[in-house]
């Protein structure tokens, strides 16, 4: 099959990989029909990440079933699926909370060198009956990607924003995920979210959806425009060494900040005593995917949530590299790359 494969940083590429096969009687392989590229993966691409061999790149990923193991019970070959980006195996205390994240073996994501990538033409997955779910009636392929990680992160970091009902929220960062938190956190009753970023056209997409736009740093404005309190809640959807301190500056005494962008492998000085001191909640968060699926797909089916225009840009797989290039400008032009085997 063809796969795209990443060896050295700043260089993509689409190659032979072989084929997957079954790894279990509970699992399943899937015959990818669209694919996308995430912010986190730009961590291999840009060498934040080691690499000691290629790697198969993707952790997103819907299409059609066309093998299954004999333990499987809820997909079928034929049935049109979305991918989980974050694996459990399905079958111990934490996964039974719909967690992968708290799976007692560890949870897995793909396309990260352990399990394959998902911008392939297929893919092998384990548990398919805790990680695939049949695209339900009235979802696009576009909504469903999202619902395989970024809105599902984007809702789960403003759910665990603890955002009052008519306070104040900041985001800090307007890629895929920042812009479903900056809908997520308007949707769960945020009075005014301010949308952080250094692109002006990322800005302003934020601000066609409800949110105050501002250039980073934004403590000056925030606390202008709340009297000198802060945010009630600040979502990071970068996690960088400096957007962590102007999160936990801009968030008010006793607020919360809800981290869900990918820091690198560096430690971070977390500033614990001045955190302390002021009473902060401090949560990081990879999704729940598999958790956030009852809430979002009736948003999604019955209009209640809006997820157009997050995907700006379309091109066959074999121009990865491309899109690669698009996702790594990050400019205004191009916030969400997918991928069509």
């Amino acid at each position: 099959m063809r796969a795209v494969l990443i060896e050295t940083p700043g260089s993509v590429r689409v190659d032979t990989w072989p084929d997957p096969v079954l790894p279990g009687p509970d699992a399943a392989i899937v015959q990818v029909s669209a694919t996308a590229i995430c912010g986190s993966d730009l961590h291999f691409y840009e060498g934040d990440y080691p690499l000691f061999a290629p790697v198969s790149l993707g952790h997103e990923a819907v299409g059609t079933v066309v093998e299954v193991g004999p333990d499987v019970r809820t997909v079928k070959v034929g049935d049109q699926v979305l991918v989980s980006s974050v694996a459990g195996c399905g079958g111990c205390i934490g996964c039974a909370t719909k967690d992968p994240t708290r799976c007692v073996s560890g949870p897995q994501i793909f396309g990260s060198g352990g399990l394959g990538g998902a911008q392939a033409e297929l893919l092998a997955v384990p548990a398919a009956d805790f990680q695939l779910l049949r695209i339900p009636e009235g979802i696009g392929t576009e909504q469903a990607l999202l619902l395989t990680d970024n809105l599902s992160t984007g809702w789960a970091g403003a759910k665990r924003a603890d955002i009052p009902l008519g306070g104040t929220a900041v985001v800090v960062g307007l890629g895929a995920v920042g812009l479903c938190a900056v809908r997520s956190a308007l949707f769960l009753g945020a009075a005014q979210v301010f949308a952080v970023d250094p692109v002006q056209e990322r800005r302003d997409r934020a601000a066609a959806l409800g949110a105050i736009p501002l250039p980073p740093p934004a403590l000056s404005a925030v606390m202008a425009a709340t009297g000198g309190l802060g945010a009630d809640s600040v979502i990071d959807a970068v996690a960088s060494d400096t957007s962590l301190d102007d999160s936990i500056a801009t968030v008010r005494a006793g607020g919360t900040v809800s981290v869900i962008g990918v820091h690198n492998l560096n430690p971070y000085p977390f500033p614990a005593l001045a955190s302390l001191v002021r009473g902060l909640t401090v949560r990081w968060t990879t999704a729940p995917v598999q958790q956030t699926w009852p809430e979002l797909i009736p948003l999604l089916q019955n209009g209640r949530l809006a997820v157009d225009g997050i995907f700006t840009t379309r091109l066959p797989l074999d121009r990865a590299a491309e899109g690669y290039a698009a996702v790594a400008s990050r400019s205004g032009e191009h916030v969400k790359v997918l991928l069509t085997p």
